[in-house]
């Protein structure tokens, strides 16, 4: 991935990679999509289901596993700290960026994506089984999920958005007029009001990505977020979409191929914000 001129290039490998490491017991293949039931249709041989919403949300809290949690679950799947994990997904990867983003929350930086996801490795004719991988336990320990550094909370997000710091609200155009409350051919639901939060701009976050799913190289990141929207690798960047899915794909892309410093995911999103008392909008 060198070659695309990346910050951090090694945190992408490409399909022929994974192809070549299937049998590496210190690698463990997670495929995260926004479609939970694709997994059993058929998967990389050796690939582990990641459910976002069972396995990284919390099931009372309207927030993410914790600590305890986080381990139980790394164990299961026979993860341990020094396992490398490699995340793909459906959607050009926006789910498995998702949840990349989520164990980073935890620290598990021995973490990689692979670059064109699901798509690409089908569309090459790689194999695909519907056998469910299963791993012997292993143990693992989790330090207190830190939040701070890569997660915005909404007072967080006013704060940042009264000092007119950088928005970056990655959902399509029409959800950011206000004329959708969900991307087109979902339920529009979810939040009474649409827009967006004021001074946001607008970056729909499929933008990064070519049509097989892999990512723009890193001077076409830099033309639609820099030379486009103003952005630089010094801001203080908040990126937000819907419920924080589609924004931890913008995070990746500004954190580690544009090498940004300072970059958080508003996973509360419009789903939050459209439906607070007292939070300021646009359309």
């Amino acid at each position: 991935m060198a070659d695309k001129g990346y910050a951090n290039a090694d945190v992408l490998v490409s399909t022929e990679w994974v192809a070549d490491n299937l049998n590496d017991g210190n690698i463990r293949l997670l495929e995260s999509n926004e479609d939970v039931l694709l997994y059993d249709t058929g998967h990389i041989p050796g690939a582990q289901k990641i459910d976002w919403q069972e396995d990284l949300n919390d099931a009372v809290v309207r927030d993410y596993v914790g600590q305890n949690q986080f381990q139980e679950l790394m164990g299961r799947l026979g993860i341990s700290n020094d396992t490398t994990v490699v995340f793909y997904g459906d959607k050009s990867n926006w789910w498995a960026t998702y949840a990349f983003w989520v164990f980073q929350l935890f620290g598990h930086t021995n973490a990689k994506v692979m670059d064109g996801g699901r798509q690409k490795w089908a569309d090459e004719g790689r194999e695909l089984t519907t056998d469910s991988a299963s791993y012997p336990a292993a143990s693992y320990t989790a330090p207190a999920r830190n939040d701070a550094a890569i997660r915005a909370m909404r007072d967080e997000v006013l704060a940042h958005q009264q000092a007119g710091l950088p928005l970056v609200d990655v959902r399509s155009p029409a959800e950011f007029s206000g004329e959708l409350l969900h991307m087109a051919d979902y339920p529009q639901e979810g939040s009474l009001r649409g827009g967006h939060i004021a001074g946001a701009r607008n970056v729909p976050w499929a933008r990064a990505a070519h049509d097989d799913g892999t990512f723009k190289s890193a001077d076409e990141l830099r033309a639609i977020y820099e030379e486009e929207q103003g952005l630089n690798a010094a801001d203080d960047v908040v990126a937000y979409c819907r419920i924080g899915e589609r924004s931890s794909h913008t995070w990746f892309v500004l954190t580690y191929l544009l090498g940004y410093d300072k970059v958080r995911n508003y996973d509360g999103s419009w789903t939050e914000w459209g439906n607070a008392v007292g939070l300021p909008i646009e359309k």
